[in-house]
């Protein structure tokens, strides 16, 4: 079994939902449900990095170790990178970027993650799963994806790749699933690489390690992944997804 840490970044100030980790999920913080999930994945450690000390508060009566970081930080990235300073992690430690905002990410897929970094040799890996309808594939926020003979990543788009010049077959898509793997050797040295040009055209960070040339292994998740929360309408579907599991 793949040893590795899971490290889950938890920015208070949300823009579209501010305060989104201590928002309540059936009585219970969102950050204590992705914790919980990535305990039962099997990681050796859980770490929360976080700008906040409700949210340190938040997570004292669970196993979880949480990094009091900067509130300068650009992205999710960045903020496990000083993680990993403050953890004292060794440079081949494996870490798993769980997003803070997926409640209900199953644990088979954050094993799988981990799994793939592990078997592939790649800088990264992330997981995938298949588009199955039209809405998700011209959907600008639901990422797109295209793969090598081998697995790795070709590239990351928000438009529907790859485009079909005289059909629109099924089954030949895949949407990406925001979750990673890498060293934390790597991810403190893609913490000092500038923006690439490609990320900056489609906002997705991940083209900036693709751009300088490195590899990103991309493997099917073993599960669904139920959408994340972002918004006060994701958080009221959750809670119903939630109560239904309950009952």
């Amino acid at each position: 079994m793949t040893d590795f840490i899971v490290a889950i970044p938890a920015r208070y100030a949300a823009s579209r939902l501010p305060g989104k980790p201590l928002r309540l999920l059936g009585g219970t913080p969102l950050v204590v449900h992705v914790a919980r999930r990535a305990l039962a994945a099997g990681a050796r450690e859980v770490w929360v990095a976080t700008d906040d000390a409700r949210i340190r508060d938040a997570l004292v009566a669970t196993e979880v170790r949480v990094a009091m970081t900067s509130e300068r930080h650009a992205s999710g990235s960045d903020r496990l990178a000083e993680c990993a300073d403050i953890a004292g992690w060794a440079d081949d430690a494996l870490v798993v970027n769980l997003q803070g905002d997926e409640p209900f990410a199953p644990p088979a897929g954050i094993r799988a993650v981990a799994d793939t970094l592990a078997s592939s040799g790649a800088e990264m890996a992330t997981l995938a799963v298949p588009v199955d309808d039209a809405a998700t594939l011209f959907d600008p926020n639901a990422v797109k994806l295209v793969r090598a003979a081998n697995g790795d990543a070709l590239y990351f788009s928000r438009a529907p790749i790859p485009w079909h010049r005289d059909a629109l077959p099924p089954g030949q898509w895949l949407r990406h699933i925001g979750i990673y793997a890498y060293r934390a050797g790597f991810l403190r040295r893609f913490s000092q690489m500038p923006p690439g040009r490609l990320e900056q055209v489609e906002s997705l960070e991940q083209l900036r390690a693709l751009e300088a040339g490195h590899r990103i292994a991309v493997a099917l998740a073993p599960e669904p992944f139920p959408p994340g929360v972002d918004t006060p309408e994701d958080l009221a579907r959750a809670e119903s997804i939630l109560r239904g599991a309950d009952q």
